[in-house]
């Protein structure tokens, strides 16, 4: 049985999400026969897959090396959304002042205690991913160990083999690192270890302007830390909207983050327990003094230790290699989520395991390129957006009508003091069929769910026109789109024919 790293800093809350995710006394079962699908990897797509599968009267086997709960519960989703959690309610304390509140600068914080807490709920909500709920309560076999394929229809994990009609390669991806000289030597967090922090780190140097870098970045100052976030892009968050990275660009720097954009890292060095970074702007050198570092700037996948050759699978440096219908070169074997995906997010991977079931286990032919897959950053504004911007529409061909609508102008919005941000669709020329969407508020997130929904039934911006929405919601600014959308259908012709109908009536 294989070891995992250790779950720190193993205080109770860690001591019970290990009883959950990797039970130090678990012990696996002998193999049934042949199963119907065998599945490597317990992140979200095994996850999904093998209770779905089970659920169906299927034999499963559910094999995971390291922790239960993959990424999302252990080092991402789950304890990130503690801490932003945490670290909104502290900037809201103290920036209250508007609202009547007196003395917010002079809140007090304790970051132990913030950390403490998302321990414990992350802990608590392990237990819908832990190993006795699989073999217990849903049937399912579970090895705790490494898996590797033998065969075109066996894998072996702890000196056992099981035989299988299909499996599932679901073994996900990790933080990968940049080939920076002396960063290795300095130390450095990802988003695997930054949550084992007790102690806050007084200063902060944040490598990457993705979602993950920004979003703990900002988590980070707000709780105290000086931040400098580094970027060799001109602008953070690159794939998406630019005005919407503006905007939060602008709430960077007010909020006190320094950004370094269109910079490289040389090198890093360490004094003691201070690290140096030496950046390189053009032909400007400078130097940022950090007692961290977090590397935040992208995935690599993990099939290392799979023998993949030996099942006639072929992967490559993105992960491994699969169809539309998410089958790989072996047709008895499929993959979902981020080991063969390029949208690393929980929820397309839970979206993809659906397929992959349908697919494998009763013949299927759904497609992942039917997938409507929105996806959110969240800062504060978040940042949310689904299917094309305007960019990929004309790169097809495809002729566009963009409709604006700022949250300025929302009521809601603005008695909230919540009026950073805007709602923009992308509509076909000429119809009201929603290309793609971006929304940047402060719960963008759950407000995309709207247009989202209108993409993949095939609703036009109309029909969300003709949709009472509740008053007043800071969400009123989606409705807001299709009344700027019905307006643009006011040509002069039409309004002459209106008022010449009109007029007439008057007689």
């Amino acid at each position: 049985m294989s070891t995992h790293p250790a779950i720190l800093p193993h205080d109770p809350h860690d001591a019970t999400l290990a009883a959950n995710v990797h039970p130090p006394d678990w012990v696996n079962p002998e193999p049934h026969g042949r199963y119907n699908l065998v599945v490597i990897g317990a992140g979200t797509a095994g996850l999904v897959s093998a209770a779905g599968a089970a659920g169906l009267r299927a034999k499963v086997a559910l094999i995971e090396r390291q922790l239960m709960g993959g990424d999302c519960l252990n080092v991402g989703c789950v304890p990130s959304k503690g801490v932003i959690r945490a670290a909104r309610a502290l900037f809201d304390g103290r920036a209250s002042a508007e609202f009547g509140v007196r003395g917010g600068e002079g809140l007090s914080f304790d970051f132990a205690a913030a950390m403490e807490r998302m321990r414990r709920l992350r802990a608590g909500i392990s237990r819908h991913d832990s190993a006795r709920r699989f073999r217990d309560e849903l049937g399912v076999d579970v090895f705790l160990g490494q898996g590797r394929f033998v065969g075109p229809d066996c894998i072996e994990v702890d000196g056992k083999r099981l035989f299988f009609a299909r499996a599932a390669i679901c073994t996900g991806a990790r933080a990968a690192a940049p080939p920076i000289p002396g960063l290795a030597e300095a130390g450095y967090l990802t988003n695997e270890t930054v949550f084992t922090l007790t102690e806050l780190p007084p200063r902060l140097a944040v490598i990457g302007g993705g979602p993950i870098g920004c979003e703990l970045a900002q988590t980070f100052a707000r709780f105290g830390s000086q931040v400098t976030l580094i970027h060799h892009g001109s602008h953070l968050l690159g794939r998406e909207d630019s005005d919407a990275a503006a905007i939060l660009q602008a709430v960077f720097v007010r909020e006190g983050i320094d950004l370094r954009l269109g910079v490289d890292i040389t090198q890093v060095t360490g004094e003691g327990n201070e690290k140096m970074l030496h950046l390189q702007d053009g032909s400007v050198s400078s130097q940022i003094r950090a007692d961290a570092i977090l590397v935040a700037v992208g995935r690599a996948p993990n099939i290392e230790g799979l023998d993949l050759d030996r099942a006639g699978i072929v992967s490559d440096h993105n992960g491994v290699r699969v169809d539309d219908r998410l089958q790989t070169a072996n047709p008895r074997v499929y993959a979902a989520g981020d080991i063969c995906s390029s949208y690393k997010f929980t929820h397309t991977a839970d979206a993809q395991a659906r397929i992959l079931l349908a697919n494998a286990l009763f013949k299927g032919r759904q497609k992942v390129s039917k997938l409507v897959v929105p996806w959110c950053t969240y800062t504060d504004p978040e940042i949310a957006h689904v299917g094309m911007y305007a960019r990929d529409a004309q790169a097809q061909g495809l002729q566009v009508t963009t409709l604006t609508v700022d949250l300025a102008s929302v009521d809601r919005a603005i008695l909230d003091g919540e009026t950073e941000g805007f709602a923009r669709v992308h509509l076909r020329k000429g119809t009201d069929t929603i290309l793609g969407a971006t929304v940047v508020a402060r719960h963008a997130g759950e407000m995309i769910n709207e247009l989202s929904l209108a993409i993949t039934a095939g609703l036009g911006l109309g029909a969300i026109g003709r949709t009472i929405h509740p008053y007043p919601t800071q969400a009123e600014v989606i409705k807001k789109l299709a009344d700027a959308y019905n307006r643009t259908r006011l040509t002069w012709l039409v309004k002459k024919i209106l008022g010449g109908w009109l007029q007439w009536q008057r007689r």
